[in-house]
C-alpha cells in the first residue's frame, strides 16, 4: 500500500504539494481557453444582434468638392525621340469649411438575445458649416477661372450607411438640396448633393444640415474644418473618450454626459484646400468591419474624436483576470494544509490535496457560468460561497477538527475578498498582490524556522 505521509520527510511533502499544484495548472489553463471561447461566442452573438442595426459609426464632412481643369504633360518616345505632349485633365479641389458646428444627440439602448446583449444607439446630428476660399488660394495652383463651380458636390461621410435614416436635410444658402447616396464622383460611403457654388467667388457659402443614423457601441468624428466644434449629449452613464482628441472636461453622471470638442486644423496638420485627380475618393469604400479610423477619412492617418459606450463590467475580462490569480488560491490553501501536516502532525495525503485543489479550480468555472446569467458580482458571491463552504466541510474531515477547518474556511473567505479587491482596483492590483505574497512568505518562514526539513516524522518523534 502506497503511503504519502507517515515516513516522508517535510521536504518531500513540500515537493509533493508543489507537484500537485502544478498539475492543477492544466485545468486552470483549460478554463482560460473556455473563457476565451465564450468571449468569442459573445462577440458573434453581438455581431448578429447589431447586424441589421448599424456598425460602429464614423462621421466626416461636410466637404465641398469642386472640379477644375488642369494641364498635364507627359513624355513619350516616338521614332526613337522623346516627345512631350500636353493635355487637359479634370481634377478635384477639396475645400474644407472654415467653421463646422455639430451637435449630436445619442440615444443608447441595450438589446438582448439569449444571455448576450449589445449596446446600440440612435443618433441625431445637426449642424452648420461655412465655406470660403482662403486668401492664399493661388498657392494651391488653382485659380477660380479654372473651376467649374456649377458642378460642385457637397459630401458627407458615414462609415456604415446602412444605419442612415431617411431624408437627410441639407440647405445651402437657405435652399434645400436633393441628397444622393454614396460619396459622389469620388465614391465612398455616405451621401452627397450637387450644388451650384458660384457664389463662393464673392461671399462665403453657408450650409445647414441634419440627419439621423443608427450604430452600435462607438461613435467617431473625423474633424476637417478650420474650427470644428462638436457637442455630444447622451444618457449613457459609462462613456469612454478615446481617439486622438479628448473633450473639454465632460461632466459624466449616472444620468449621462455632455461632451464638448473644439479642434482646429492646425492641430490636425492639414490645409483647408487640397487637390487631386477627378474620381479620387474622399472616403474610399471600406468593408463594414474595417477599423473605425480608416473609414472616417481619405487616408489611414485620419485623426478622430471617438466616444465608446462601454458596459460597466466586462465579465469575460474580469473572469480572465481572476483565472490568472488561480494559482495563488491553490498555493495559499495548500500551504495551510502543509503547515497542519508538518507542524500540526495531521496527515494529509496527495489525493486530499488534489480534491481540494479541484474544488478551487471549479470556482472559476462556476464564476464564468453564473456571471453570464446573473452578472459578475452576484456570480462571484455565489461561486466563492459554494467553494469556501465545500472546502471547509471537506477539510474538517481531512484535518479531523472543525476548528482547523474554520481556519481553512477563513483563509478562503479572505482570499476571495482580496481577489475581488484586486479585480476592482486594477491600478493597485500589483502592489496589493506583492504585499500579500510578502506577508505570506514572512509568515511561513517564521512558522517553519525550527523545522528540520530532512527529518522523517518517526525521527522527529523519537528525538
Amino acid at each position: 500500500m502506497l503511503k504519502f505521509d507517515g515516513e516522508r520527510t517535510p521536504a518531500f511533502k513540500l515537493m509533493l504539494t508543489i507537484a500537485v499544484g502544478f498539475l492543477l495548472t492544466i485545468p486552470l489553463f483549460s478554463i482560460y481557453l473556455l473563457n476565451y471561447d465564450r468571449q468569442n461566442q459573445m462577440r458573434e452573438a453581438t455581431a448578429s444582434i447589431t447586424g441589421g442595426w448599424g456598425d460602429k459609426q464614423a462621421m466626416n464632412g461636410p466637404l465641398l468638392i469642386i472640379p477644375y481643369r488642369a494641364t498635364a504633360t507627359e513624355t513619350v518616345v516616338e521614332n526613337g525621340q522623346s516627345v512631350t505632349r500636353s493635355r487637359e485633365v479634370m481634377r478635384e479641389l477639396t475645400l474644407a469649411p472654415e467653421v463646422a458646428e455639430l451637435t449630436t444627440d445619442l440615444s443608447p439602448t441595450v438589446r438582448k438575445r439569449s444571455i448576450y446583449e449589445a449596446v446600440v444607439y440612435d443618433a441625431r446630428t445637426s449642424g452648420k458649416a461655412r465655406f470660403a476660399f482662403p486668401p492664399d488660394l493661388a498657392r494651391s495652383g488653382v485659380e477660380p477661372g479654372q473651376m467649374d463651380l456649377t458642378r460642385a458636390e457637397l459630401r458627407f461621410g458615414l462609415s456604415d450607411p446602412r444605419g442612415l435614416g431617411a431624408n437627410p436635410r441639407v440647405n445651402v444658402g437657405g435652399k434645400p438640396l436633393r441628397m444622393q447616396p454614396g460619396g459622389g464622383s469620388g465614391g465612398g460611403r455616405g451621401f452627397f448633393a450637387w450644388v451650384d457654388a458660384t457664389s463662393l467667388t464673392s461671399a462665403p457659402l453657408a450650409v445647414d444640415f441634419a440627419y439621423e443614423f443608427r450604430g452600435n457601441a462607438t461613435l467617431a468624428l473625423a474633424p476637417q474644418a478650420g474650427d470644428t466644434r462638436w457637442t455630444v449629449h447622451s444618457s449613457w452613464p459609462s462613456p469612454s473618450f478615446t481617439g486622438d482628441f479628448l473633450p473639454e472636461h465632460p461632466p459624466v453622471t449616472h444620468k449621462g454626459f455632455d461632451a464638448h470638442y473644439r479642434i482646429g486644423n492646425l492641430a490636425l496638420g492639414r490645409s483647408l484646400v487640397s487637390t487631386g485627380d477627378a474620381g479620387a475618393a474622399t472616403s474610399p469604400p471600406q468593408p463594414a468591419t474595417a477599423p473605425i479610423r480608416t473609414v472616417a477619412a481619405a487616408d489611414e492617418s485620419a485623426q478622430t474624436a471617438q466616444i465608446d459606450l462601454i458596459q460597466p463590467v466586462d465579465l469575460y475580462s474580469q473572469v480572465n483576470r481572476a483565472v490568472k490569480y488561480g494559482f495563488l488560491f491553490i498555493g495559499f490553501t495548500f500551504l495551510a494544509l502543509l503547515m497542519f501536516d508538518v507542524i500540526g502532525g495531521v496527515r494529509v495525503s496527495a489525493v486530499e490535496y488534489l480534491l481540494m485543489g479541484a474544488a478551487l479550480v471549479l470556482f472559476f468555472v462556476l464564476l464564468l457560468a453564473f456571471a453570464e446569467v446573473i452578472g459578475f458580482t452576484l456570480a462571484y458571491i455565489v461561486a466563492s460561497g459554494a467553494i469556501a463552504g465545500l472546502n471547509t466541510a471537506y477539510s474538517a474531515a481531512v484535518l479531523r477538527s472543525w476548528r482547523r477547518a474554520g481556519f481553512i474556511g477563513g483563509l478562503l473567505v479572505g482570499l476571495y475578498a482580496v481577489l475581488y479587491v484586486l479585480l476592482s482596483l486594477e491600478a493597485y492590483s500589483l502592489l496589493i498582490g506583492s504585499l500579500l505574497l510578502f506577508a505570506a512568505l514572512a509568515g511561513v518562514m517564521y512558522a517553519t524556522r525550527r523545522i528540520d526539513w530532512g527529518a522523517r516524522r518517526e525521527d522527529a518523534a523519537t528525538a
